[in-house]
């Protein structure tokens, strides 16, 4: 009879959990995604040591190389996020991944028009910790509705892009370590937990 309760109570805590909690993110979202900035640093790297691009072809290849990350990684969460959706027989689009991504986006959509506006002024200096502090800012926002993982990630995220601002001159290399080495730490970290447990 206390065994039975015991379970019972357990399943009404997976339930609550799926309920108030997007728990179909996948670890190797950040894995790839933190693969993908490592080869976009260094084609970035490559440019910035070209000697023979003007400063204005410069800036733009190098928002290209970052778009073009951005877009792959983006594509890649929505897909892998479809197919573990999918696995779990769950819907992608809940309230709960509504709140989350409303939550996510507030703050890196914040941090991107701030980055348009220091581009347009030629303030390049502040890119790497605007983007990293915004980016942290996101992910802790966001973290209320998904794996506790993510708000560790902001955090680390969110440090660095401190740490950056008093090192001007080596955005780059915050860049790598954070959207990089921490993305695939984090991602590896989030899979065993949760994507390895659950196969």
């Amino acid at each position: 009879m206390e065994e039975k309760y015991l379970e019972d109570l357990v399943a009404i805590k997976k339930m609550m959990s799926k309920s108030s909690q997007f728990i179909s993110l996948s670890g190797l979202t950040g894995v790839l995604a933190g693969v993908y900035a490592l080869v976009g640093a260094y084609f970035a790297n490559k440019k910035i040591h070209d000697y023979t691009i003007d400063i204005i072809n410069l800036k733009f290849k190098l928002i290209y190389i970052g778009s073009f990350v951005l877009i792959l990684s983006v594509i890649t969460a929505f897909v892998l996020t479809l197919m573990k959706a999918k696995q779990q027989e769950v819907s992608i689009w809940t309230a709960t991944s509504r709140r989350m991504l409303f939550h996510f986006l507030v703050p890196l959509f914040s941090g991107g028009f701030l980055v348009l506006v220091m581009l347009n002024s030629e303030n390049y200096e502040f890119i790497a910790p605007i983007t990293l502090i915004f980016y942290g800012l996101s992910c802790i926002n966001a973290s209320k509705y998904t794996f506790r993982d993510v708000l560790y990630l902001g955090l680390t995220m969110l440090l660095l892009g401190l740490l950056s601002s008093l090192f001007i001159g080596y955005g780059l290399l915050f860049w790598t370590i954070g959207f990089g080495f921490c993305h695939i730490l984090y991602g590896s970290i989030m899979y065993v937990k949760y994507d390895l447990k659950n196969k």
